[in-house]
């Protein structure tokens, strides 16, 4: 029994330990020359309430700031943690939701590369999580 377990190697089946790692370095690798390529741009911290554009981000701080009172005065009151997940929420939407993502322009042999590189190491992760007996 001892010999079986010491056998064991991704996903507790046995062998296929090396694709594995070899699977995750070519995801690695893959992923980061892909987001290598992007370009991030931020337009500004503003809201949008109907037609009106109001561009404050003390705004969107009122309900964090009131959560985090509330919570120093009792942890353990509910509407002080409901607050404060509320604003943090808010505040990362209002973050992300004004970010701009572009792709730099590449050769389609570098991009075929890139994703070839993630889909070869997910097969091979996939296949070392497999019993190889």
């Amino acid at each position: 029994m001892d010999s079986d377990k010491s056998k064991r190697g991704a996903g507790g089946t046995p062998g296929g330990l090396l694709e594995f790692f070899i699977g995750v370095a070519l995801i690695i690798a893959g992923g980061y020359l892909f987001i290598s390529q992007v370009t991030v741009i931020s337009r500004g911290y503003s809201f949008a309430f109907g037609s009106m554009r109001v561009n404050s981000f003390g705004l969107s701080l009122i309900p964090l700031l009131i959560g985090i009172a509330i919570l120093f005065f009792n942890g353990r009151n509910l509407f002080g943690w409901l607050l404060t997940i509320a604003g943090a929420a808010i505040i990362l939407v209002g973050v992300i939701s004004n970010l701009d993502i572009y792709f730099q322009p590449t050769s389609l042999f570098n991009t075929i590369l890139m994703l070839g590189m993630i889909a070869a190491g997910l097969g091979l992760v996939a296949r070392a999580l497999r019993d190889h007996s």
